[in-house]
């Protein structure tokens, strides 16, 4: 891979460039990237999609941090494409759980789903841009480690407390 494609897809194909909150920029691309990985079938396929997609992230952000010759620069965004599915990956899982039977959950989008992806994206936001323990130190990691993890374990945080709020919601008895 040249150089030129490794900076081009760190920087999330130029949107890391955009001169305001390209992170933002770069979760908007995860959302599609969430929902592409959502017309897998099964489990197994969309978490062994965004298992590869992590640790090629995390080559692709080595190689970029030692050709821009920074440790996590601004401008790397595939980071933050990356996570989306992980931080979506709450959702899934009830879905799955209350009998969807694949992990096809977004094929039939409605208002309710919409509602889902905008909290799914603007609670990513907020735990990336917080970054409550351990999500603050793991940028500490070396190279390209560093730079995905974080975003990793924000995503966790969103899948957890998405699915909690769904169950709590379900308990309530509304849902």
């Amino acid at each position: 891979m040249t150089r030129t494609v490794i900076v081009w897809l760190a920087l999330g194909f130029g949107l890391g460039r955009l001169p305001k909150a390209p992170g933002t920029f770069g979760s908007l691309l995860g959302i599609v990237w969430f929902v592409a990985l959502s017309y897998l079938s099964s489990l197994s396929l969309f978490l062994a999609a965004v298992s590869v997609s992590f640790f090629l992230g995390v080559w692709i952000c080595t190689q970029a941090e030692l050709i821009l010759k920074q440790h996590d620069p601004g401008c790397i965004v595939i980071d933050e494409i990356v996570a989306l599915p992980i931080a979506g990956l709450g959702w899934v899982l009830w879905y799955l759980q209350s009998g969807g039977g694949d992990t096809r959950v977004l094929q039939h989008l409605d208002w309710g789903s919409g509602l889902w992806l905008i909290s799914i994206f603007a609670l990513f936001r907020f735990f990336d841009i917080a970054k409550p323990w351990p999500v603050g130190i793991s940028q500490k990691l070396d190279r390209g480690w560093g730079v995905m993890t974080d975003d990793l374990l924000a995503g966790i945080y969103v899948a957890l407390l998405s699915y909690s709020v769904r169950w709590l919601y379900a308990m309530s008895g509304i849902g």
